[in-house]
């Protein structure tokens, strides 16, 4: 499939550390795929399902001890171990390199070696990357087919150069005690062994998208950001493009794909998803910021996903979709997950594979799928899906938006006063435990920009990355926002109605970018006047509570600027002095 010397010359060296029977190229052929869906049967990796009523689709079970990412085991294995700052897991480069090829060699005897070249962004596109993973997992390559573009394409477009990522997974047996995620940055090299998680294996995810990509962003005047793209459609048909970065459970995946308000869609307003979990940033030749969604589809958490809380999302799945630890209806070789709906099946084979009474068993305070199980669905299944998915170019960003979980100090939306203070707005996100999640209710955990398990690099210097884009974009720039759709009252209910209705506060921050509304200067940033937010058709919610929620309390934002200051110190000499000088600045205002 290719003469590229770098690409034969690695394939070799780690066929000859793994020792696989025997070498199979991926070319993304159909005929190709289908057999190896086929084979995967025959040996129990993959069940077919019910293909009447979910064509295409598949269901595969990771082992029990291997369901998630391991945060501790995810390393960033850069040459200074300064360089992968307070926020991540370092190992010395060579010290981990004989480490994994300790854990690795000989692994695949008896087994086949994939190899999977693969393209991060439509093939061709200046803002994309090409990737190869090596891998003994046809789950894998029938992931990575979905997720990425897999093609002979890939290593034509890829000729002679060296600017593509090396990636080697290795099954070996699971050990939870012997698995590793390993990046090297410098090395454009990904190692990841003893594991058969999505997360952990489909190398082209976070560990390139997000950890690699963070360095080379840096490295090469890019950003590879945790964000959403959506674009949002008026009457006319002119269409604005917000990116949006949200921690862990605050609805990024329900924000992407939003139906609008009825009364908005009657007059012909629309949202269109360009993607769901990553970006990748450049500044175009008109010196706007140009967005791409680097994958070709979308790994979601299954349990919550329903047709209420994203029917676009339940709809991508219904066809040429993997599915992973959920649970089965026997009766009909369907699948089902806690809050698909009311109906759990009685004939069920819960995620580990028992057969079990689906209500009976629920009732006993069990689940019937496992609560990080997971569909994979290609991106072109999505209603909304944008038609400018596979445009190269990428689409330009009018907006970049922040958010979190925090039931009171923080606002229903506010705009930052220019790009520094964003970066700034950006690097304090914060979401509060839940009940559900830890015993501690409202402990407030920090995730600058949604990046904090996946900045590549120091944190302090991606930071400082942010400070040097702005610059080179200048006037240009995006406008930072920060919004909270979860501020609560005092009994514990939410205050704004949220879901489809969150689209009445998107309209409102791309009014802002055009400079049609106007808004009132707090402490923190620019706040809307309540009466700039349409509230029409909303049911039980009036402009007082609008108010109430769009209210700045100094007091709680002077306790929150310790809770920053006290965040900021792991970062020692690496805080850039700009963030520094902004936290004096929301001090002093919350003190006038």
């Amino acid at each position: 499939m290719t003469n590229n010397k770098t690409v034969l010359s690695w394939i070799d060296e780690m066929k000859a550390l793994v020792n696989p029977d025997q070498v199979v190229w991926i070319d993304g052929s159909e005929e190709q795929l289908e057999a190896l869906r086929k084979e995967a049967c025959e040996t129990g990796e993959l069940i077919k399902l019910n293909q009447e009523k979910l064509p295409g689709c598949y269901y595969h079970r990771t082992a029990v001890n291997d369901v998630a990412r391991v945060e501790d085991r995810t390393l960033i294995c850069s040459r200074n171990e300064e360089d992968a700052g307070p926020t991540n897991h370092w190992k010395d480069p060579k010290e981990a390199y004989k480490m994994l090829y300790d854990i690795a060699r000989g692994s695949y005897k008896g087994r086949t070696m994939y190899v999977i070249p693969y393209s991060m962004g439509p093939i061709g596109s200046p803002l994309a990357k090409i990737g190869v993973e090596l891998t003994d997992s046809i789950y894998v390559v029938l992931n990575m087919a979905i997720m990425t573009r897999v093609s002979q394409k890939v290593m034509d477009v890829l000729g002679d150069s060296n600017d593509w990522v090396r990636g080697l997974h290795c099954k070996c047996n699971i050990d939870e005690e012997k698995r590793y995620i390993c990046h090297f940055p410098e090395d454009n090299t990904i190692i990841s062994v003893n594991s058969g998680y999505g997360g952990n294996v489909l190398l082209g995810k976070k560990c390139f998208a997000l950890r690699i990509a963070s360095y080379q962003g840096k490295t090469e005047g890019w950003m590879a950001e945790h964000m959403l793209i959506l674009g949002l459609e008026n009457p006319k048909g002119e269409v604005k493009y917000v990116c949006a970065a949200f921690p862990s459970a605050c609805g990024k995946t329900n924000l992407a794909m939003m139906i609008p308000p009825e009364g908005y869609r009657a007059k012909g307003y629309k949202v269109w998803t360009v993607g769901d979990d990553i970006a990748w940033m450049r500044p175009g030749e008109d010196g706007r910021l140009y967005a791409i969604n680097p994958e070709n589809g979308f790994f979601g958490v299954a349990p919550g996903t329903n047709m209420k809380s994203n029917p676009n999302a339940l709809i991508s799945t219904k066809k040429g979709t993997i599915f992973t630890n959920v649970a089965r209806n026997l009766d009909d070789n369907t699948v089902w997950w806690e809050s698909l709906d009311k109906n759990p099946p009685v004939n069920a084979e819960e995620w580990k594979g028992a057969h079990v009474n689906g209500p009976e068993y629920i009732a006993e305070g069990n689940k019937l799928a496992h609560p990080n199980s997971r569909f994979t669905a290609p991106a072109k299944n999505c209603p909304c899906i944008s038609s400018e998915f596979e445009n190269g170019a990428g689409v330009p960003i009018s907006a970049i938006v922040f958010g979190g979980r925090r039931a009171q100090t923080t606002p229903l939306v506010y705009q930052s006063r220019d790009w520094n203070n964003g970066v700034f707005v950006g690097s304090i996100m914060a979401s509060e435990t839940t009940a559900a999640a830890t015993g501690a209710v409202g402990v407030v955990r920090r995730d600058p920009m949604a990046m904090l398990p996946f900045c590549g690099y120091h944190m302090g210097d991606y930071f400082q990355h942010w400070f040097e884009m702005g610059e080179k974009l200048g006037e240009n720039a995006p406008k930072i926002f920060n919004v909270n759709w979860f501020r609560l009252d005092s009994e514990g209910h939410f205050l704004w109605p949220g879901f489809g209705d969150n689209f009445r506060v998107l309209e409102w921050i791309l009014k802002r970018c055009e400079g049609k509304v106007d808004a009132k200067e707090t402490a923190i940033g620019y706040v809307p006047y309540a009466e700039d937010i349409n509230l029409e058709g909303i049911q039980d919610f009036d402009i007082e509570t609008l108010k109430s929620i769009l209210e700045v309390d100094k007091a709680a934002w002077a306790k929150e600027a310790e809770g920053i200051e006290e965040f900021y110190k792991q970062f020692g000499d690496k805080l850039p002095q700009e963030l520094r000088n902004q936290l004096e600045t929301l001090k002093k205002n919350c003190a006038e």
